[in-house]
């Protein structure tokens, strides 16, 4: 097996549990070849990663998207398959509204993401920080709320926390389940309002990195990228769900902190 299928299926694994686990996907991306000496396998492949992952949520969500988009057309529908949510008429605009400080973080501090924000201790310090409040925000915050109960207002802080995973090492998915959290949330509902926020802000990323990868054309390189980032980001959203109902999601903010020391013992002892 060569260097370049083994480094794309690492990636992509990475990439898809990285997506949807609190633990972010885009500091594992950049630390990933920080420890192994890899070279960066190039924009065309981040879009082959991004692609698996749009597969990923969609395969699991497919269901939630048609019941929201109906849900535009007609009543209040109840989905008889989850246990602690159902949407109402206001949930797509809820998502697009939520969605804005994401795109608009992502459109003008781009230089920065790709430049100053990917320096190993300022990842440190992200992966720390925000599992701390997540960590505090699941074990403080009342948890009482789903999907259907959001207002306005919830949804633009969680947009908002979306808007700062533009740094790496505060994941997307870990600001807007902890946004979720503090807003009253319960926790499978946090994390579900994060998959479904992480579609159109996944499939606007893809769309706008696409010429990248036509010009580069794909490749088994980015085949296996694509197919390793959408298993594991299925497996990813699937498994997660499951564990935070029954037990927390503390065990993340110790992974956060356990790799942020390693990356500052790295830096300073190596």
């Amino acid at each position: 097996m060569s260097v370049e299928i083994i480094q794309s299926t690492i990636l992509g694994i990475v990439q898809g549990l990285g997506e949807f686990l609190p633990i972010s996907s885009t500091a594992h991306l950049i630390l990933v070849p920080f420890f192994t000496g890899w070279e960066d396998p190039g924009l065309a492949f981040d879009v082959a990663l991004h692609f698996g992952t749009l597969i990923a949520v969609l395969a699991y969500f497919w269901r939630d998207w048609i019941t929201i988009l109906k849900l535009m057309f007609q009543n209040e529908v109840q989905s008889s398959k989850f246990k602690v949510q159902s949407y109402n008429k206001k949930t797509l605009w809820l998502i697009v509204i939520a969605t804005i400080p994401g795109a608009l973080a992502g459109y003008f501090l781009e230089e920065q993401a790709g430049t100053i924000f990917r320096n190993p201790l300022v990842i440190a310090f992200t992966l720390s920080f925000v599992g701390l409040l997540l960590y505090l925000a699941d074990k403080y915050m009342k948890h009482r709320k789903n999907i259907n109960q959001l207002s306005l207002a919830d949804v633009i802080i969680i947009g908002l926390s979306q808007a700062a995973a533009i740094v790496p090492g505060v994941s997307r998915a870990g600001a807007t389940i902890t946004a979720g959290l503090v807003q009253g949330l319960d926790r499978i509902s946090a994390a579900r309002f994060s998959f479904l926020l992480s579609t159109p802000m996944i499939l606007g990323a893809t769309i706008n990195q696409i010429p990248d990868l036509l010009i580069r054309g794909v490749n088994s390189q980015i085949i296996i990228g694509i197919f390793f980032s959408a298993l594991s980001g299925y497996l990813a959203i699937k498994y997660l769900l499951k564990f935070i109902e029954t037990v927390s999601y503390k065990v993340f903010f110790w992974y956060r902190l356990a790799l942020a020391v390693i990356i500052v013992f790295v830096v300073y002892m190596v």
